[in-house]
């Protein structure tokens, strides 16, 4: 026994050692005084000249594609993915287990918006994030069909009980399972797929947004404080003149009512809130996970029946707004994708000190591809960030907006993931958010609202 508890302390000071010479302290260099600060803001007035703003009449397309895969068939390798073991993406805890069924269908699905000479996709799937080596793999796919990523906006309902397999690293496999090389091929295939139909369904159309508050259902997880949470609802609906009807949601609590024992494949509340919305109204509706950061679901009852109360709930809240909404057939277009320069990315290991880049690297690789990127839609500002970006930050940047007779929408998961973006001032709380997932220094929040602030500056300009 003493034997066994000498080698076990050997173990822990061998350890220890590792962490301390792979490890450096927290960098807190004001980020306004970096070279990636400065690298991504010369590209932003570079690509200023470029931006423009189209009125014209509008054209719609929708696609819904099924990712829903079939666990008892094993497919052949050259053409499908080996469904028949897929872990479940979304808790660490789960330790990557096979999913043991399918309790509801999920998808991808996309909304191509066309003015003038402009088009642009929204494309969102029933999953944990967007994988970043899935989205690049899908946009180079895209570009020989003639569209590039500036045309491209991306999310997720950011399900916790969905697919995983995608993803690589330690960090990924923890969260996502062993990753599947033949899934992601798949994987890639329904994307593109969705992409390509919704532009080749374009026809005429016309289109309306409103937002409504929904503060039953979402509280702040981080600091409880209800005056610093985003609680709105907001949607857009797009009709085809004679044809059919969408409507694209976003909402910021986090789709966690299912926890680490549910073994299902399901949308959690997102999927509720399409199945109900394509039941009683629209024939595809498609969700965009808010800014989920620091919000989690507020609802009744346990798992499913939660995850039923919040969608079911919120969709006949859309419903009852519809009558109100404001429909055109001319829409106002105006984009700008940033790829932004970050800062040094460190996992962290304690309060203060984190692991070092190379190191960090070696437990999942940093995204090549980082974009930041807002659309304008007639009066709306659509803010697509590459994480789970504050609720909080949210709520200040549509006041910002509001003050300029902007309606707003900020959305995660964008084509990458670089964890939490949030408010410098919470970078050291012994929390789950701002310590495990805050991997790029105190001022990432304050970088990203910086850019966020002057992308949107450039595109209201243009209009």
């Amino acid at each position: 026994m003493k034997s066994g508890n000498h080698i076990s302390k050997q173990i822990i000071s061998g350890l220890t050692i590792i962490l301390v010479l792979n490890s450096c302290a927290v960098v807190k260099t004001p980020y306004f005084k970096t070279d990636y600060y400065k690298q991504t803001i010369s590209r932003l007035d570079s690509l200023n000249p470029e931006i423009n703003s189209v009125n014209d009449t509008l054209y719609a397309g929708f696609s819904r594609i099924s990712i829903t895969p079939d666990l008892t068939k094993k497919y052949d390798k050259r053409k499908e993915a080996k469904h028949n073991i897929i872990p479940l993406a979304g808790y660490g805890n789960r330790r990557g287990k096979p999913a043991e069924g399918i309790h509801d269908s999920i998808f991808v699905k996309a909304v191509a918006l066309k003015s003038g000479n402009q088009t642009v996709i929204l494309v969102s799937a029933d999953i944990l994030i967007m994988p970043p080596n899935i989205i690049d793999e899908v946009t180079s796919q895209l570009k020989p069909e003639g569209i590039n990523r500036d045309q491209l906006f991306f999310s997720a309902t950011h399900s916790h009980s969905s697919i995983g397999g995608w993803g690589y690293g330690f960090m990924a496999k923890s969260f996502a399972g062993k990753e599947n090389i033949n899934l992601e091929i798949w994987l890639i295939s329904k994307m593109k797929m969705a992409v390509l139909s919704a532009i080749s369904d374009l026809h005429p159309a016309k289109i309306g947004s409103a937002n409504f508050k929904a503060s039953p259902y979402t509280r702040n997880r981080l600091t409880g404080n209800s005056e610093t949470i985003n609680n709105d609802f907001s949607f857009l609906t797009v009709e085809q003149t004679g044809r059919k009807k969408a409507i694209i949601g976003s909402f910021s609590a986090h789709a966690t009512t299912l926890g680490r024992t549910n073994m299902l494949i399901s949308g959690d509340y997102p999927g509720y809130w399409q199945r109900k919305i394509e039941e009683r109204y629209a024939d595809i509706a498609v969700f965009f996970a808010g800014s989920t950061g620091s919000q989690s679901p507020v609802g009744k009852g346990d798992e499913f029946d939660n995850s039923k109360y919040i969608g079911e709930s919120l969709a006949d809240s859309v419903l009852n707004h519809l009558s109100k909404v404001k429909m055109s057939d001319k829409l106002t277009l105006s984009s700008l994708s940033l790829k932004i320069n970050l800062p040094e990315y460190h996992i962290r290991i304690t309060t203060n000190r984190n692991l070092t880049s190379r190191m960090s690297n070696r437990l999942m690789p940093l995204p090549k591809n980082v974009y930041l990127q807002t659309l304008g839609i007639n009066n709306l500002m659509w803010i697509f960030t590459p994480g789970d970006f504050s609720g909080e930050s949210a709520l200040l940047i549509k006041k910002l907006l509001a003050a300029k007779d902007y309606d707003a929408i900020v959305s995660g998961y964008n084509g990458s993931y670089i964890g939490y973006i949030m408010p410098g001032k919470y970078f050291y709380l012994d929390h789950y958010e701002s310590k495990l997932m805050g991997w790029f220094g105190p001022t990432l929040g304050d970088y990203i609202m910086e850019l966020i602030e002057l992308m949107n500056e450039v595109v209201i300009s243009k209009n």
